[in-house]
């Protein structure tokens, strides 16, 4: 007789393991499970019956993998929560007993754990074990640097220390300084959440959010223990991260930090950065696997790697002095500078890229300029991002914190004025003339130094995403500025794309329908009113008598013919009951022959269309009916997105159209 299986042995009643049966199992609290799960990344998991996996009578909600608790079984930090609980009944038993010098002891000593030999948990070998590679490491960063930015801006409360905003604001200050001497930044896009950043670090795209700087509120609902378990975690990542990417770029690790230019404001200037010394680097000793390894090469090894230096040396001179003898004597084929051109290789097929000489190298576009932002303008961002392509001096004004290049607004080297305020005006002497002497320029409110640009901040994003200078006109002060687009959104062939022009994108029906708009507008505003109804119904009469006489065409067109008969008719009847309620006299439409040839080009394109969804429906009844159903589906998906562009458009053809009437 075979065996009987209990329930709750076998299948996946064996694989699921409840959230309560894992606290028991691994001897923790719940935060501190929590917490083990964060930084592990182990996470809750859906069973596929939740009546099979539950042992219990009452229905389970929350279930882990029983592989992964017992993985945690051997994690070092369990030991560590398991002392911290001991420390904790320790100054809950002597508060119990009134011994308040004893808890007090208990307390100083877990403050310095450095000294005392206390319990004190570190996550370096948690990011090794989650991120073998660095690859690993950089592909993960997006929501690291979301997060770490977010706290840095967020004020100090009981829930947030002090401490953590500002080792938060410390890390992200390094990786911006990474970012501005290695050039990565590649985007940045100004939205209602936040600010947009993409680098490429190593191939890597990463892309993360920075608030604005303003005075952000606590709200209860938020759980800030759970984010600054995840804070917790990612310091320490983005601490290995800067680490690497300090020292692949020649740089020491962490950069000298000055603490009073911090507290005034320096921000990024607080830090000094230093490149490692070459000549003293072969001195360090690097420990591999518990054995040093030796300071200098062998003798014997370095006199073979020097014999066989000698002889490739001596092969490629002999190599240069035949190319040379060859290239005398065959001058058939002689290399171009021209650039191979990717070519379709049938017609409609896709079209690459097509490869071009750089002129310019976008990591230096600000190269050649000084700037200075005004006050109101966000300083942070705009001084990230022209660092990050090339500008060497910013200046800002004094009340914006340390660091600036200059805090004289007249200095004569400043080429880009950064200004988010009205429209500003020249300085002129009494005459009327404006001065051209910078030096000699006293400027009031409200007033603009002659041959300085003057842009608003926008004019920096669109450059840096367009790898171009913009035009200064277009972002002058006061003026109305070009849409800011995502450039992490590329439209798709057929969607509607803002940066072309509506004529190259509008359909030809919503292209009549316009003119048609436009053609009653100017019937209305210059039509003939007639006295009384007579003339409504004699026109009504003619058409009656010439349809009367074309009653031997085809039936098709008799049909349309009629339809357009009732139209008519019942406007017309609506517009006279319209005229008698108001007491105004009807108008007679008097039709030029521009309108009529888009009538009947509207016509044709609804007759088109009629007789293409006919074909369609007898098409469709061949197909079968799961093949029907997802046509269907895939119909519904594409005329719910042409309605949304023709929307768009059609706000965009009423706001040219008021802009042209305005000017």
């Amino acid at each position: 007789m075979p065996k009987i299986k209990k329930k709750g042995q076998a299948g996946a009643a064996k694989n699921y393991i409840t959230r309560t049966q894992a606290v028991k199992k691994l001897q923790l609290s719940l935060p501190d499970f929590r917490k083990l799960c964060i930084w592990k990344g182990i996470y809750p998991r859906e069973p596929r019956n939740k009546k099979k996996v539950s042992k219990s009578a009452t229905a389970s909600t929350t279930f882990y993998y029983t592989k992964d608790i017992q993985y945690l079984l051997h994690e070092p930090l369990l030991q560590k929560f398991r002392d911290q609980k001991v420390l904790e009944k320790k100054i809950s038993r002597a508060l119990g007993r009134g011994d308040v010098s004893d808890a007090a002891r208990f307390e100083r000593h877990a403050a310095r754990p450095e000294a005392t030999g206390m319990p004190r948990y570190t996550l370096n070998h948690v990011i090794r074990e989650r991120y073998p590679t660095f690859n690993d490491a950089l592909r993960d960063l997006d929501d690291c640097l979301s997060m770490l930015f977010l706290f840095a801006n967020l004020p100090s409360t009981s829930a947030v220390p002090a401490k953590m905003i500002a080792r938060c604001e410390r890390l992200c200050l390094e990786f911006q300084h990474y970012l501005i001497v290695s050039h990565s930044l590649r985007k940045s896009f100004l939205s209602i959440k936040g600010i947009y950043y993409q680098a490429n670090i190593q191939g890597e795209d990463i892309l993360w959010l920075v608030p604005y700087k303003f005075n952000q509120r606590i709200v209860g609902d938020v759980d800030f223990r759970i984010m600054g378990t995840f804070v917790e975690f990612y310091m320490t990542l983005l601490g290995f991260v800067n680490y690497r990417l300090y020292s692949s770029i020649g740089l020491k690790y962490p950069p000298k930090f000055d603490q009073l230019k911090d507290e005034n404001g320096a921000e990024l200037g607080a830090f000094s950065l230093e490149g490692v010394n070459m000549a003293t680097q072969g001195e360090t000793k690097a420990v591999t696997n518990g054995e040093e390894q030796q300071q200098g090469p062998d003798p014997k090894v370095q006199a073979e790697v020097d014999k066989i230096i000698k002889q490739l040396k001596e092969d490629e001179s002999k190599s240069d002095e035949t190319a040379e003898e060859d290239a005398e004597a065959d001058d058939e084929e002689k290399p171009t500078d021209s650039i191979d051109k990717f070519e379709p290789v049938a017609p409609g097929g896709d079209v690459l890229p097509q490869p071009a000489y750089s002129s310019s190298d976008p990591s230096q576009l600000f190269a050649n300029f000084t700037f200075y932002l005004s006050r109101e303008t966000p300083r942070q961002p705009l001084e990230f991002i022209l660092r990050a392509f090339g500008c060497k001096r910013i200046g800002w004004d004094s009340v914006l914190g340390e660091g600036a290049f200059t805090n004289d607004e007249s200095d004569p080297s400043i080429t880009h004025h950064i200004i988010d305020r009205p429209v500003v005006q020249a300085a002129t002497n009494e005459d009327g003339d404006g001065e051209d002497n910078q030096t000699a320029q006293k400027v009031g409110p409200n007033q603009r130094y002659p041959g300085r640009i003057y842009v608003q901040p926008q004019w920096v994003w669109d450059c840096v995403n367009d790898e171009e200078l913009k035009s200064p006109e277009l972002y002058a002060p006061g003026a109305a500025l070009p849409p800011h687009l995502s450039p992490f959104v590329k439209a798709a062939p057929g969607q509607y794309d803002p940066t072309l022009p509506l004529e190259a994108q509008q359909t030809e029906a919503e292209a009549i329908e316009a003119d048609l708009e436009d053609a009653e507008k100017g019937n209305a505003e210059d039509g003939s009113d007639v006295e009384n109804d007579m003339d409504v119904d004699e026109a009504e009469d003619d058409e009656e008598e010439e349809e009367g006489d074309e009653e031997d065409a085809e039936e098709a067109e008799e049909e349309d013919a009629e339809e357009d008969e009732e139209e008519s008719k019942t406007l017309q009847r609506q517009l006279e009951l319209e005229a008698e309620l108001q007491g105004k006299k009807v108008q007679n439409k008097k039709v030029d022959s521009k309108t009529k040839a888009k009538l009947e080009q509207r016509k044709a394109l609804e007759k088109k269309a009629r007789e293409e969804a006919e074909d369609l429906e007898r098409a469709k009844g061949m197909l079968s009916k799961k093949k029907r159903k997802l046509y269907e589906q895939m119909q519904y998906t594409n005329n719910k997105k042409s309605a949304q562009d023709e929307k768009l458009r059609a706000k965009r053809r009423k706001l040219e159209k008021e802009k042209a009437q305005k000017a």
